[in-house]
């Protein structure tokens, strides 16, 4: 899971034992993952000052950015990557919505099997505008939803509505594709916490993924393009021809593991496994529009809606 390394260390040991699973993602000097859990703000700004120049050499983290897709509407978390987002049927005076993985709350990471909806939180997100750079701090009031079962996301719904957003700093949120991607489909992982880019295409799809404790469907596979790092966790994956998200970063084989944290392994539905070293995943994301109805409140019984439910 792509966390940073500094941000997850200081929670570690902040939250001592026992209070979130031992390891997780985070870049090294060599990219590599090596504990959890979010840190403060304040080390987060002193990782991505420091650590940022030198993983920016990283292969991948250069490559050319597709014409249709930039920076503006995605945000930088203390120890994550994120988005505005709007789903299709979002009006402009409703509450802004920001999505990031379930693995990148502040509290650490969501238990197998456990749900967390309308929770208070007054976490903060740096606004991107196109060219990267941080145009504003925008705040939640509410945790609308968050898991690691089934996916790993979470939603926040800021105090700010959309018409705000676009009057004050001109930016648009990024729209939810309510629809499946296809194999082949030309993305982009656009990350607000080292502000890079990866393009490349939908490899494929996993039945279901297992990483450590964690069980999520229908993940999507990128091709070798796409070799995030730490911190790009929760970076929307946005379809090239369309500019919606279609999918959420959040995690990659880095040693060649099965099925331990920081190493996912792929199983079909014969059971059987596979291990694809340096292949990165994200979970669709097609399924939330349809939990989310007007003035973007969730409602996890609304028909079409199959979100795990608490």
């Amino acid at each position: 899971m792509r966390q940073p390394l500094v941000v997850a260390l200081c929670a570690l040991a902040l939250a001592g034992a026992g209070a979130a699973p031992a390891v997780a993602a985070g870049p090294s000097p060599t990219g590599a993952d090596t504990t959890t859990g979010p840190g403060p703000t304040t080390v987060a700004d002193v990782v991505d000052g420091v650590v940022g120049p030198a993983a920016r050499t990283l292969s991948g983290l250069t490559a050319p950015k597709a014409a249709a897709v930039s920076f503006a509407g995605t945000v930088s978390l203390s120890n994550c990557s994120g988005s505005v987002v709007r789903m299709p049927g979002s009006q402009a005076d409703d509450p802004a919505l920001v999505l990031t993985n379930g693995h990148c709350l502040e509290s650490g990471f969501p238990a197998p099997g456990q749900v967390l909806v309308d929770r208070a939180s007054s976490r903060s997100f740096g606004l991107l505008n196109s060219s990267g750079s941080r145009v504003a701090t925008l705040r939640a009031n509410r945790l609308v939803y968050a898991t690691m079962t089934d996916t790993d996301a979470a939603v926040y719904r800021l105090g700010t509505t959309y018409a705000q957003i676009k009057s004050a700093y001109g930016i648009d949120a990024l729209t939810l594709s309510d629809t499946r991607p296809a194999a082949g489909t030309a993305i982009s992982v656009v990350s607000g916490y080292w502000k890079r880019i990866y393009n490349c295409s939908v490899d494929g799809f996993v039945y279901r993924m297992k990483e450590g404790d964690w069980t999520w469907k229908d993940s999507v596979r990128y091709t070798p393009a796409c070799d995030t790092i730490g911190g790009t966790s929760g970076s929307p994956v946005v379809d090239g021809a369309t500019g919606k998200v279609v999918a959420v970063n959040n995690t990659g084989n880095e040693d060649g593991g099965r099925c331990t944290l920081n190493n996912p392994c792929e199983v079909d539905q014969n059971g059987t496994v596979t291990v694809r070293r340096g292949i990165n995943y994200a979970q669709q994301t097609y399924w939330f529009p349809a939990c989310f109805g007007a003035d973007n409140r969730l409602d996890l019984n609304a028909s079409g809606c199959v979100l795990p439910r608490p």
